[in-house]
């Protein structure tokens, strides 16, 4: 019995100390600075920023830094995968490769899963569905070219989870 109420007041304690403290009070306005009426001489001008603000662009899924500078995105988009290409500045654009080819381990079974990656013209996406659970390696291959001509440009080896 002594150690159920030892159990309850540590528990009590811990939710005690770890509670949120009161956020504090705002303090109101100083009534002596009276705020500055448009169009009075003594009002100081309105400052403008001369630099511009620079939007930072995220990129969803795992990133993938790329040799040149760019990058790479992969993400599970429904039960696809769907590789997306940025700039430096991680901005969208077009695929500068033909297709791709992804293999990843089969974790139900032997052997290795396989997909081409074709291009819709803003990204590359699987043709093979991807099932879960999402922990192994993929092994990516980028190609330029068509048919016999298609040349490996770039490989990657990412771990997703």
């Amino acid at each position: 019995m002594k150690s159920i109420a030892l159990s309850v007041a540590v528990l009590f304690a811990a939710s005690v100390m770890s509670a949120q403290t009161p956020s504090p009070v705002a303090k109101p306005a100083d009534p002596a600075v009276t705020p500055a009426k448009p169009g009075d001489p003594k009002a100081a001008p309105a400052k403008k920023d001369d630099k511009k603000k620079e939007v930072v662009y995220t990129i969803p899924g795992t990133t993938i830094p790329r040799a040149n500078g760019k990058f790479l995105g992969l993400q599970v988009v429904g039960t696809v995968y769907v590789l997306s290409f940025y700039d430096a500045k991680k901005k969208p654009m077009a695929p500068d490769v033909t297709r791709g080819l992804a293999r990843w381990p089969n974790t139900r079974g032997r052997g290795d899963y396989r997909t081409t990656l074709n291009s819709n013209g803003k990204a590359l996406v699987g043709a093979q569905p991807v099932t879960p659970p999402y922990n192994f390696n993929i092994f990516i291959t980028l190609l330029q070219g068509e048919g016999d001509a298609a040349k490996a440009v770039e490989n990657y080896t990412v771990q997703i989870h």
